[in-house]
């Protein structure tokens, strides 16, 4: 189970699929594996990347059994928000069952006051159970829930089954550091924070007090090595990171980020097709020639990159 005391890096994973739209089942254990080669602590699926809102119940079912079954001693956290409390707790309910370490949530985007993010959490958690360790997501960016530190202390404080913050505020570094002031002046207990946004800011969360990351840019190894050196040797993390950078922005666009990091993993063997489902896109023939060239630069300034 994670707890509060998680630590490292969990990759969040891609939902692979074929050219014609159908789940790609047997892609699902081969990514899952490799991940693992690579040396990450955790997986998250069914979230954002994951196109969970994509996905017909069974086939998140699929997902979730699939991975879990190929992860080994791997902890699979499982994203189960969803704008109805039955459909969380189906999936939620499921996948503990089936061996996955928690779970991951957000409120919907009606949700605006402290008061009913605090309400939504309360509610949540009556519905999957207290005994299931959960993340709180906060991703204002993507969902329209703009959380405060306050609310997220209230949120943690209230429900023990909250073990984790999957940070992803934008600008949100004073968020960390204030977390991290309340719990080292005794005002709140302690909680694991994994950073997600790509990784653009993964050097400098590190720096205010982040225990990992749990994103997915397509070379988990980078997050691994920049995780690992953060803390005691700053700069050679950064001059990892910086080599990174062009293509962690790449990756970072709005509507087409999604589709430019499926490219690079199916391009690294993780997945057997880039494919998106519908109505989303792959890349343009264009962005396919950028991603390229960046990836090219990249091997060039750290042939450590795994291409």
């Amino acid at each position: 189970m994670i707890s509060a005391e998680t630590r490292g890096v969990f990759a969040i994973a891609p939902t692979p699929f074929m050219p014609g739209g159908a789940l790609d089942v047997a892609s699902l254990g081969r990514m899952t594996e490799r991940y693992a080669g690579y040396g990450v602590d955790g997986l998250t699926i069914l979230g954002i990347m994951g196109e969970a809102q994509k996905l017909e119940p069974e086939e998140s079912l699929a997902v979730v059994r699939e991975v879990v079954a190929h992860a080994g001693s791997l902890p699979v956290v499982v994203g189960v928000s969803a704008p109805g409390f039955a459909a969380m707790k189906r999936l939620s309910n499921a996948a503990m069952e089936m061996g996955a370490a928690g779970v991951m949530m957000t409120p919907p985007a009606a949700m605006r006051t402290d008061d009913q993010i605090a309400g939504w959490f309360a509610q949540a958690v009556a519905q999957i159970g207290t005994d299931v360790p959960f993340v709180l997501q906060d991703h204002p960016t993507a969902t329209g829930v703009v959380m405060s530190t306050n609310v997220i202390r209230r949120v943690v404080e209230e429900n023990p089954s909250c073990v984790m913050l999957k940070h992803e505020d934008w600008p949100g570094l004073e968020k960390i550091s204030t977390i991290r002031r309340w719990q080292k002046q005794g005002d709140m207990r302690d909680l694991s924070i994994l950073c997600g946004n790509g990784a653009l800011f993964l050097d400098l969360e590190m720096g205010r007090g982040a225990d990992g990351a749990m994103t997915g840019y397509a070379f988990p190894e980078m997050l691994r090595r920049v995780v690992d050196l953060a803390p005691r040797d700053r700069d050679a993390a950064q001059d990892i990171f910086d080599a990174h950078l062009p293509l962690l922005r790449y990756e970072h666009q709005p509507g087409v980020g999604l589709a430019v990091r499926k490219r690079i993993l199916a391009r690294r063997g993780f997945i057997a097709h880039a494919d998106l489902r519908a109505p989303d896109a792959p890349c343009s023939e264009a962005a396919c020639a950028e991603i390229d060239y960046l990836l090219e630069r990249l091997a060039a300034r750290d042939p450590g990159c795994g291409l």
